[in-house]
């Protein structure tokens, strides 16, 4: 297994934290024990680190900008979604309860099911929804650590 940089764990999730843990942990024996190991990194991962990590999310249904992996990885997990006066909507009362971008593992699903997700979650408190973004956070990370992986055979 060819060693992952700093670089590689950043472009997957932007929480500093989230990295560090992985790389500390090396020599990986094996994938699988590279991913439970960024899986446990994500569940750890204090409030301040998944605000970091949402900081290099745009909102759902934009397109990051940029030539960067994690940009053209966002843009590939968003294909289905675009801006449009629902989502809009959800994104700004999403922002406005809570105060910060609503994150979503939006791989496979469809506008409707974001939409329909963002409302389901606008019930939940504080802590709840805390809980809610540190696994969705989680999530999206393994996923494209796992295309970073797949990119090296």
């Amino acid at each position: 297994m060819e060693a992952l940089t700093e670089d590689d764990l950043r472009a997957c999730c932007a929480a500093p934290a989230w990295g560090a843990a992985i790389l500390a942990g090396r020599p990986y024996p094996d994938r699988a024990a590279l991913l439970a190991a960024a899986d446990a990194a994500g569940r750890a991962l204090s409030w301040d680190d998944v605000l970091l990590g949402l900081a290099a999310h745009p909102r759902i249904g934009e397109r990051a900008a940029g030539e960067t992996k994690e940009a053209a990885w966002s843009r590939r997990e968003q294909e289905s979604v675009s801006p449009d006066e629902a989502l809009v909507a959800a994104n700004r009362a999403y922002e406005a309860k809570f105060g910060h971008v609503f994150l979503i593992f939006a791989s496979g699903r469809s506008q409707a099911e974001i939409v329909a997700a963002a409302g389901r979650r606008m019930r939940n408190d504080e802590e709840t929804e805390r809980r809610v973004v540190r696994d969705e956070l989680r999530r999206i990370a393994l996923r494209r650590l796992e295309q970073v992986l797949d990119a090296r055979g």
